[in-house]
């Protein structure tokens, strides 16, 4: 089976990692379950994989020559993340804010930006029986994850940008973060499949509205898992699915 399957929620504490672990565990075939989950990665915890690899995740950021800097503040002008500021004629980075777009460095009229590399986290793989685990760990006090979820996920790809070097050609799950943000987007976007894991509770429901909406606007095929479906009003999510037209895939007691 060559498929990508994302597993996400519009909240936290779903059962969403549950759900991955467990279709990667009854994989009758080599699967790639890959930890998108980078601020808090914790399949790792019941995988145990044995020996990990592991690289360090990067991204650019403009490095400033003062001594060729004459302060004219075009770089600050044209960041459009605020990331750079002009105090007393010399540029300064706030390097949490950079987007690491590279728009500062060509518009310098003096050729004093160069590109340099900042760490973010650490992309890991190891391998337990027939799952290769990979997951990131994204540094204590960062802001952006996507850069390193797409490093997790370039493990997928051929040559330098796979964490193994190889082509993979089988089936992909995907633990995605919690919530609708540009982490859960960064994860799930190009996968062939996204499983909304939810709970029948009107926090659930409101959460998974807004997945669906998320789903619906990346253009991804999507159906519902309601986790621990005897505790809350199962008819919440059974009557939202059938008035959307969204396949309610099971219902898991707890």
């Amino acid at each position: 089976m060559n498929a990508t399957i994302a597993i996400a929620s519009g909240k936290g504490g779903t059962g969403k990692t549950t759900v991955a672990l467990n279709l990667a565990a009854v994989a009758d075939q080599p699967v790639k379950l890959l930890d998108c989950d980078v601020e808090a990665p914790n399949d790792h915890l019941f995988i145990k994989p044995g020996r990990v690899e592991e690289r360090v995740s990067m991204v650019m950021i403009p490095e400033f020559d003062q001594e060729r800097c004459d302060g004219c503040g075009r770089c600050k002008q044209h960041c459009r993340f605020n990331a750079i500021a002009v105090l007393g004629g010399k540029p300064m980075l706030f390097p949490e804010l950079c987007h690491s777009c590279g728009a500062c460095v060509p518009v310098c009229p003096r050729g004093a930006i160069s590109e340099a590399q900042r760490s973010i986290g650490v992309a890991r793989r190891g391998t337990k029986d027939h799952i290769s685990l990979i997951y990131g760990v994204l540094d204590v006090g960062e802001a952006k994850s996507p850069p390193l979820i797409g490093d997790v996920k370039s493990a997928l790809k051929d040559g330098a940008e796979g964490i193994d070097g190889q082509e993979w050609t089988g089936l992909t799950i995907i633990d995605a973060p919690p919530g609708t943000s540009c982490p859960v987007v960064a994860a799930v976007k190009h996968s062939d499949y996204l499983l909304l894991v939810t709970e029948p509770t009107p926090f659930g429901l409101h959460d998974l509205r807004l997945a669906v909406g998320m789903a619906q606007a990346l253009g991804l095929k999507h159906g519902v898992i309601v986790n621990r479906c005897d505790l809350g009003d199962g008819a919440l999510v059974r009557d939202f699915c059938v008035a959307n037209r969204i396949p309610l895939l099971a219902e898991l007691p707890f």
